[in-house]
């Protein structure tokens, strides 16, 4: 049996709609409800030309929208009630105008979606802009001035232990100690929050560095490959870093895994990246916001570069996630 799948679909002009292909059963009888009342409506409006007739298209519409259906099946619901109009309907050139008009207003609620998912998409490219640049200043702060400061201690330090015996000297090396691990842990943590490598060798350099990183500091096995090609814009490669170090912290922290795999495929138009671990899983069915601020920030990420995300758990069967991003052509 093979494991529930979620998809979040992104297209790239910035709508996007979301689906989850475990529960696309329980919804079957739902086209053929609103098949029935689109054809209802649309009979009132060719018979009467009213604009409450308009008004309910409308709503039905909107409400279609909530309910999760896209724009291309509504189009079909309009075609199939077009194919139930009469021989003498279809070669009549006014009616087939109402018609046409009728499911014009129809479709706007699903234009000011998408208009709404565009202005989304750039707001959040953005938020993540700004972010990444305050991370960038605070990373280059931590580097910069607390390492030169924390230098200067050890010089204090040093001088201060010169002066004394032999004996009381080793409470100042205790001290230097601990003032080496301070040092250590701020590097770390300024290259966690702004990774040097990203900017200077590229996404496959920087998630290997990452995936060492991690399996040294977790005792997992952590693998990568792919393509080392071009470089690619640095808000995607940005993106899929974040994403890959989130993938990683959720698999360790909550799957508890014991091995990850990470690839990344790029070609002219799309860059693909995979996250696989053998943790626990979880259950695919629960509602996304449910499952976790990770996952939220990840399909924010994909959101706002266009692409696609696609989460593949079970419970007790480890975890896959798959990003797919546009890259323009």
């Amino acid at each position: 049996m093979n494991a529930p799948t979620l998809e979040w679909a992104v297209g790239p002009d910035g709508f996007h709609g979301e689906c989850a292909t475990v529960s696309a059963v329980a919804m079957k009888d739902a086209p053929d409800m609103l098949a029935e009342r689109y054809w209802a409506i649309l009979q009132e409006y060719l018979a009467y030309s009213s604009e409450a007739s308009l008004s309910r298209g409308y709503e039905l519409a909107r409400q279609a929208l909530v309910d999760d259906c896209g724009v291309l099946e509504f189009a079909e619901i309009h075609h199939g009630a077009l194919r139930r109009l009469s021989a003498e309907a279809c070669s009549d050139g006014w009616t087939l105008g109402a018609a046409s008009d009728f499911f014009a207003e129809c479709l706007s609620p699903f234009e000011m979606s998408h208009r709404g998912a565009q202005e989304g998409a750039r707001a959040l490219r953005h938020l993540n802009e700004v972010l990444e640049g305050e991370l960038r200043r605070i990373a280059q702060t931590l580097h910069d001035e607390a390492g030169q400061l924390l230098a200067s201690v050890h010089i204090a330090v040093a001088d201060a232990a010169s002066d004394l015996p032999p004996k009381e000297r080793g409470r100042f090396e205790k001290v230097a100690g601990m003032l080496t691990e301070v040092e250590t842990g701020l590097r770390n943590l300024s290259h966690e929050w702004h990774p040097t490598i990203l900017d200077d060798l590229g996404l496959l350099p920087a998630l290997e560095f990452l995936a060492q990183k991690v399996a040294k500091r977790a005792g997992v096995d952590v693998s990568v490959r792919g393509d080392s090609g071009a470089r690619l814009p640095a808000a995607v490669e940005t993106a899929l870093y974040r994403i890959v170090q989130e993938a990683l912290n959720n698999a360790i922290r909550h799957a508890a895994a014991r091995s990850v795999r990470i690839e990344l495929q790029c070609t002219p138009y799309t860059v693909k990246c995979s996250v696989c671990d053998d943790g626990r899983g979880f259950d695919a069915n629960r509602p996304p916001h449910t499952q976790g601020l990770g996952l939220i920030g990840i399909r924010e990420r994909v959101s706002a570069l266009g692409g696609s995300l696609r989460l593949v758990t079970e419970p007790l069967n480890g975890t896959t996630i798959q990003t797919e991003i546009p890259l323009g052509g």
